[in-house]
């Protein structure tokens, strides 16, 4: 049963029992293994670095990756990760104290890049990209200290959805974060499992299992924020039209070159009619003699 303390891993100790619960959780876990086994992230005995931030969508990540693991469907080791920044009055006890209880392998890393992020970027301007790429670095080195294969991320469906609208809006460009991908050295996957599962989700499983959230208050705390506006933009077309999130994601699995105007995508110079196309074939076929 998924209840029965001995059956499950000490992250799911004290879940709900109600329906809605069980059904949450099942929807999550069977998400998260369709995109693991759609985009291919699994390498048997490879070793996953898993990014915890102390949000809702990291301890989301966590949970379901032990629960596939729990069950012998993730045959993979896992190394939890948490990168301490240096951000004034961050719980810096909450994580490790939660991750020993669980009896989570992990390695808590300090790293001062919020001093660095205040005094490279100008006033009135957004620490995200900065930020970003400082912590992805610090992940990538740790990784290879730890011998992963792979760094994992809890970027969820909306995660996806909106940077895509940001690239549309912003970046003049058809663009957003791809489940798996290999990073510029090309020495380590990023991997994305949560890529079909909804924020929503994540906020009701967390809420439910009552973790111990920690908010991003460098990022959280700015107005302004493109991703803010693009996410209340979502909200307002969700709000007007149930399930438009879902349909939005989906055209990003279908998605048709020819249909587009990218002639590095489509051939569009070397589009012919039938006959044309036919006539040309005829041309390109050495008469028999």
């Amino acid at each position: 049963m998924l209840d029965d303390l001995d059956d499950i891993h000490p992250l799911f100790h004290g879940a709900p029992s109600s329906a809605n619960f069980k059904k949450l959780r099942k929807r999550i876990v069977r998400y998260t293994r369709e995109a693991i086994e759609q985009y291919g992230m699994i390498e048997r005995g490879a070793r996953w670095l898993v990014c915890l931030s102390g949000g809702k969508d990291s301890y989301t990540l966590l949970a379901v990756l032990h629960e596939l693991k729990w069950r012998g469907l993730l045959p993979v080791e896992l190394l939890a990760c948490n990168l301490d920044q240096g951000q004034p009055g961050f719980p810096s006890t909450v994580l490790p104290a939660f991750l020993e209880k669980m009896g989570v392998e992990h390695r808590i890393e300090y790293q001062d890049t919020y001093s660095i992020v205040k005094d490279k970027v100008p006033a009135g301007r957004t620490y995200c990209a900065l930020c970003s790429r400082l912590r992805r670095g610090n992940l990538y080195r740790i990784a290879r200290e730890e011998g992963c294969s792979a760094v994992v991320l809890g970027h969820h469906r909306d995660d996806i959805l909106e940077t895509f609208f940001m690239n549309l809006f912003h970046g003049g460009r058809l663009a957003t974060m791809p489940p798996k991908l290999v990073n510029e050295e090309g020495d380590l996957f990023v991997y994305r499992p949560l890529a079909h599962v909804a924020e929503e989700d994540c906020e009701k499983f967390a809420k439910a299992m009552n973790y111990p959230i920690i908010p991003c208050d460098l990022c959280g705390s700015q107005d302004g924020l493109q991703r803010q506006q693009v996410k209340q933009i979502l909200d307002q077309w969700e709000q007007n039209s149930p399930g438009r999130r879902q349909v939005m994601f989906r055209s990003l699995m279908n998605v048709r070159p020819s249909h587009m105007l990218d002639p590095k995508l489509f051939d569009f110079a070397g589009l012919m009619r039938g006959n044309e196309q036919f006539e040309q074939i005829e041309t390109d076929i050495p008469k028999l003699r």
